[in-house]
């Protein structure tokens, strides 16, 4: 959704659908589009729902919806959000990819929804943009194009790119855009409508604080996690995070135990094999740049330790085809029906 828009109302935007994209991001961006709709009494924004083939897209939490137009049939558009889910470099292909470079030469502000950045940076239209993914496919989109600026925010707004975390992310940035184009008071109705209690700003975290998550307060024990989390690609031994967060490896090793219940040496190295499977699951990087990706020295070594926490290989995960379900945590609302109330 670009920044400012001039052109005849109703602002056309378009969403395309990816297979399992994310259902909670999408209806969190149109609700409050269709909401600012019927308050104004007259259509301010529509929304055109494109798939690459025209044929209805099945979303990871396994809804099917019908789209309006093939990528064929889009002749332009001030705005075009990517919509995607769990592996969305799996729905990449040279005809959508120069589809992007046609839009984007048309002057399309072009922008990704939860996973959405995947296909605009394999497009090579990330280039000197900023952009935020849903926290916890950051990681991995940062391994597969380390040159691309990120963030975590909630999400990001420029002038020919926009991003945002997904999930009700996609809400605060659409309700910015609706106070940039029509006043904050309409923002703000809106978000009433939609029991919100608040609009966040892009700055609001994603997460909750690491303390809150770890259930703890404990400064040493939260401060190790943290050294543990930032460096799992040349992990840092027991001793050095001890000495960094001013205890003794005893110490460290009683407060996992008691607040964590779990050894810090099990706590580390699960951490880096669930990144591994993360990894595995959304990129198409080899087993090996994924082993040295998360401190480990060879392949063996990753598949040995892999093997004894998942109690199957990597290359058994990269080739399993998940159902989507297990893994969608968003919420399942009805189709709503843009003039409905």
């Amino acid at each position: 959704m670009r920044l400012e828009y001039l052109g005849p109302s109703p602002e056309p935007i378009g969403f395309l659908l990816l297979p399992r994209f994310s259902m909670m991001a999408f209806f969190s961006a149109v609700e409050p589009l269709r909401i600012a709709n019927r308050i104004a009494g007259r259509p301010l924004f529509d929304w055109i729902l494109i798939s690459e083939d025209g044929a209805p897209v099945t979303a990871s939490s396994g809804m099917t919806l019908v789209v309006d137009q093939s990528i064929a049939e889009v002749r332009h558009l001030p705005s075009l959000a990517v919509c995607s889910g769990f592996h969305p470099e799996a729905a990449i292909s040279r005809e959508l990819l120069a589809w992007l470079h046609r839009l984007d030469q048309s002057g399309c502000a072009l922008g990704g929804m939860d996973t959405g950045c995947f296909l605009l940076a394999a497009a090579g239209l990330l280039e000197g943009e900023r952009v935020t993914l849903h926290w916890e496919s950051l990681p991995t989109f940062r391994e597969r194009f380390p040159g691309i600026s990120t963030s975590d925010e909630l999400y990001e707004l420029g002038h020919r790119r926009f991003s945002c975390a997904g999930g009700a992310a996609a809400m605060d940035m659409t309700l910015e855009i609706i106070a940039r184009r029509h006043g904050s008071r309409l923002a703000v109705d809106v978000s009433e409508q939609l029991v919100h209690e608040r609009i966040r700003t892009r700055s609001d975290q994603q997460r909750r604080s690491l303390a809150q998550r770890l259930g703890t307060h404990k400064r040493p024990l939260v401060e190790a996690v943290a050294l543990m989390e930032r460096h799992l690609e040349t992990p840092l031994s027991l001793t050095e995070i001890a000495r960094r967060v001013h205890v003794s490896p005893r110490q460290l090793q009683r407060l996992f135990e008691q607040e964590l219940q779990d050894r810090p040496r099990d706590y580390y190295l699960k951490l880096r094999l669930k990144r591994a499977r993360q990894l595995l699951e959304e990129t198409d990087l080899d087993v090996l740049s994924i082993a040295l990706a998360c401190g480990f020295s060879s392949s063996s070594g990753l598949s040995r330790a892999f093997r004894g926490h998942y109690a199957m290989s990597p290359r058994q995960v990269r080739n399993t085809t998940f159902d989507s379900t297990t893994f969608d945590d968003a919420t399942k609302p009805d189709a709503a029906s843009r003039q409905g109330s």
